[in-house]
């Protein structure tokens, strides 16, 4: 695609109820960047192209990286029970490093579950009025974790899938006990520092993000009264390692080529961690998909009206990364359209042409 098809791309991408998006990409032509909608409700000005925006489940994969790096190190065992690591939590003996990776652990995800019989069961308060109200709480991920652990399980260690934030928040107290470093820390060793990464942070429980930034909002109601609120500062500590940190389009261009091209990892835990699920087409950390004979590495990510896009070919020559601004709502309205969005950009830039 063109400079002009790009830009046309994200203009009519934001037309379908975004406020507003930044896009780069990167390939064999060179980096395109560029911007659409407003970064802002009450201004008239485009969001920043490389502003920093929330990117939520993408912090998965940095997470896995880490844990990976450290098993390259000989400090953690992909194979090993968690709980050996971690033994003051009620863990299965069964559930290794790996299904923590992988979400097949079967633990509880601590935001809420869809079961089977079409049913829900919540989790902590992560949407609606008492999110919004609450969104500056402060979690610790022990108690996110002790939350889940209350709960039954999901299966049998090893032997389904289902996505659960909260083997990411196992997986990032497995990092720090291992380490005795906090996983800001052993991330600024094992990725930010190699890869020259400066727009990156793990936030814990600090509730700002730097400028330049585009704002992120909520809608809700109140005695049914519509009110929408900038929620762009918030405690991104009860997502902690499921989702917290912030980025840019820049640094998650440079981390996935720099992770797919040999940068971070040694080449057989790289192997392991683009290795999908048999039912499922989730590595460790990523998602491995399958575009008309094109292998396209991902994760995305997005809540509260803040969302990033993450994709790359194989050998990490080729990449997609994104920021989308938007409003949000209990009712996950806008969730359909960015899996569209996904879609849409996904086939556009990798699919052949």
């Amino acid at each position: 695609m063109n400079d002009n098809q790009l830009q046309q791309t994200i203009d009519e991408v934001v037309a379908t109820g975004f406020t507003g998006m930044a896009m780069r990409v990167n390939d064999e032509h060179g980096e395109w960047a560029g911007s659409a909608g407003v970064g802002e409700l009450s201004a008239d000005t485009a969001p920043p192209v490389d502003g920093h925006i929330r990117i939520g489940s993408n912090t998965k994969t940095f997470i896995a990286v880490v844990v990976l790096a450290l098993v390259g190190e000989g400090k953690i065992e992909l194979d090993t029970a968690a709980v050996d690591y971690l033994p003051e939590f009620d863990l299965d003996p069964r559930i290794t490093v790996r299904m923590l990776l992988q979400h097949t652990s079967g633990v509880f995800n601590h935001t809420g579950e869809q079961l089977e019989d079409g049913s829900f069961e919540p989790g902590i308060a992560w949407q609606g009025q008492e999110w919004v109200e609450g969104r500056f709480k402060t979690y610790r991920p022990e108690e996110l974790v002790r939350f889940a652990l209350s709960k039954p399980a999901r299966f049998e260690p090893g032997t389904a899938w289902s996505y659960a934030n909260t083997n990411y928040v196992l997986a990032r107290l497995l990092v720090e006990r291992v380490t005795g470093a906090s996983l800001a820390q052993e991330m600024r060793r094992l990725i930010l520092e190699p890869l020259g990464l400066t727009g990156t942070i793990v936030p814990d429980t600090s509730t700002e993000i730097p400028a330049p930034h585009a704002h992120a909002y909520y809608r809700y109601e109140v005695d049914g009264i519509e009110q929408i609120t900038d929620v762009t500062e918030q405690n991104p500590s009860w997502i902690s390692g499921g989702g917290d940190m912030i980025s840019t389009t820049r640094d998650l261009h440079l981390f996935i080529s720099g992770l797919l091209g040999g940068t971070l990892l040694p080449a057989p835990l790289l192997t392991e961690m683009l290795t999908p699920h048999a039912e499922i087409p989730y590595g460790l950390g990523v998602f491995v998909h399958d575009l008309d004979g094109v292998t396209v590495i991902t994760h995305n990510g997005g809540h509260g009206g803040h969302g990033a896009l993450m994709y790359s070919t194989v050998d990490g020559s080729k990449t997609m990364t994104a920021a989308l601004n938007y409003i949000d709502d209990a009712d996950l309205s806008l969730a359909g359209v960015f899996q569209a969005a996904t879609t849409r950009l996904m086939t556009e830039i990798f699919g052949k042409n």
